[in-house]
């Protein structure tokens, strides 16, 4: 240890006082844990409240590219019901951090699936890659008619 300086030099001896660093803690904090290039879709809690996303969360954690996901967990668990729900069907693994470091400011993630390795998406944004669900629109499915009305045409 130099006279000068409080810090010691051996890295050894400065990983046992302040921890192991860290590569990236910025980019780890925005995406609740992993790095930027294993990211394959991101869910920010705007995105969350506004629109209803499950159809385009089930189609990306269909790809072998997703194998794990994480949700924030210090929001609402309404809110994230119905994606747990769905990640729970696929059977792909998922976690729910809940570390006061992952806030819960509108441009903030609710979702992230990732890889566990880096893959390198261009877009992760789910407003970018996919539309949102259309829960009320039943015009586009064709009725059918009861047995009741095909057994007694009218």
């Amino acid at each position: 240890m130099s006279a000068n300086s409080k810090i010691p030099e051996d890295k050894h001896l400065q990983s046992a006082l302040y921890g192991t660093p860290k590569v990236n803690p910025d980019e780890q904090r925005r995406y609740l844990g992993t790095f930027r290039e294993r990211v394959c879709l991101t869910v920010s809690i705007e995105e969350l409240t506004q629109d209803e996303w499950t159809q385009g969360f089930a189609k990306e954690i269909a790809t072998e590219q997703a194998e794990i996901i994480f949700f924030n967990g210090n929001i609402d668990q309404s809110k994230l019901r119905s994606y747990i729900l769905t990640a729970t069907k696929s059977g792909v693994n998922f976690t729910i951090k809940t570390n006061p470091e992952y806030r819960t400011n509108p441009d903030n993630l609710a979702i992230v699936v990732a890889s566990k390795k880096a893959i390198y998406v261009q877009t992760v944004d789910i407003a970018k890659k996919h539309q949102p669900d259309q829960a009320g629109d039943q015009s586009a499915a064709p009725k059918k008619k009861s047995f009741w009305s095909r057994l007694f045409k009218s």
